[in-house]
């Protein structure tokens, strides 16, 4: 994504909402402050930050009028306002400046997503992590499926309820995830279920693997016992299949619960993690990350995903890069408070999905 041109500031806001010169600097000084501290900003503030010359009272003016047209409100009674949903929208679409990233900042970013040496589960989970330290949130990687052929598969207990697949690739890649096992499962199903899928996944694909062993255990052809069907189908399922989709990978979870005193506000956290874990949430991520060519923002209830105010994402699609191929792989990105870093994020965001893409494709 090429940064948005500089335009000055009256021509950028009359584009998108009318506003003049000086309440689209107020309304960016604003935003600013508030990204930066979290706290409600006041007319004093913005007359020493502001280079207009104007007195807090004059500010003050123009701020009701933006909050008369949606874009500020007064979370109590105090002088201070904080920046709408729509004021937010507004700020990132037509008030914020970015640039390039340095070189030193590129290099930094390719060497954290380096696959040297590691399974492409880790080297998109360590991406993850790493636009979770840089954004203050929670970092997210919609994963591309596994669609490589196999050569061995192994079930390994965790613990009651829960077991960890191993899968080996052809290539030699080893891919691990963990799956939920029926209670109660004796002791050697796991090695059981490893077995049956063996003989029948060597040199073939998930897929392939996956229709195969429905239509043995559709047509009662096995000699599985049923727990141990629900094993092997569990593993199976846990790469194959999905409409298309991968696995979702969440870092820096516990960022989003920070400095969160309510308990309402935990709870609808806790509820989007749930919804997260989702296949659908992972095809809906993918839906919203192609949805432009580059980094696409929603703030607040913009992408179905979060119901209230409060939430952002910034999400960019990572494609193959091959001649002739931009086929879709998967999606990078950050869910976090509206008050992220913009003008950071989405250009650490965009050259991490392009790191990435290349190195897939």
């Amino acid at each position: 994504m090429s940064p948005p041109p500089k335009l000055p500031l009256g021509l950028a806001a009359a584009s998108f909402a009318g506003l003049d010169t000086r309440s689209a600097s107020i309304l960016r000084e604003l935003v600013e402050v508030y990204v930066q501290t979290g706290e409600p900003v006041g007319s004093r503030t913005l007359s020493r930050r502001l280079p207009l010359g104007l007195s807090p009272a004059s500010i003050r003016n123009v701020m009701s009028d933006l909050e008369e047209a949606g874009f500020l409100y007064a979370p109590h009674t105090s002088a201070g306002r904080l920046p709408t949903d729509r004021g937010l929208r507004l700020f990132v679409d037509g008030l914020l400046e970015f640039g390039d990233l340095a070189e030193e900042e590129r290099d930094a970013i390719a060497a954290r997503c380096a696959a040297s040496g590691r399974s492409m589960h880790d080297t998109l989970a360590e991406a993850g992590q790493m636009l979770s330290g840089l954004a203050g949130a929670a970092g997210l990687v919609v994963a591309p499926k596994t669609e490589g052929r196999i050569r061995h598969i192994e079930f390994v207990a965790l613990g009651p309820g829960r077991a960890l697949v191993v899968l080996v690739m052809a290539d030699g890649q080893v891919e691990n995830r963990v799956v939920e096992v029926p209670p109660g499962l004796p002791p050697g199903a796991l090695q059981q279920a490893g077995n049956y899928l063996n003989a029948r996944l060597a040199g073939a694909t998930l897929e392939e693997t996956r229709a195969r062993v429905a239509e043995e255990i559709a047509a009662n052809r096995t000699a599985l016992d049923a727990l141990t069907r629900e094993v092997v189908e569990a593993g199976v399922a846990t790469w194959a299949g999905g409409g298309g989709a991968g696995s979702l990978i969440l870092r820096g979870q516990a960022k989003l619960l920070q400095n969160l005193d309510q308990a309402a506000r935990v709870q609808e956290i806790q509820a989007l993690f749930e919804r997260l874990e989702a296949q659908e949430t992972v095809l809906r991520l993918l839906e919203l990350a192609q949805r432009g060519e580059g980094v696409q923002i929603f703030i607040g209830a913009e992408s179905g995903l979060f119901d209230s105010a409060g939430l952002a994402m910034v999400v960019a699609p990572f494609r193959s890069r091959e001649a002739g191929d931009q086929r879709l792989l998967g999606a990078i990105g950050v869910i976090g408070p509206t008050r992220i870093n913009y003008g950071k994020v989405i250009p650490v965001v965009d050259y991490t999905a392009r790191v990435i893409g290349r190195m897939l494709g």
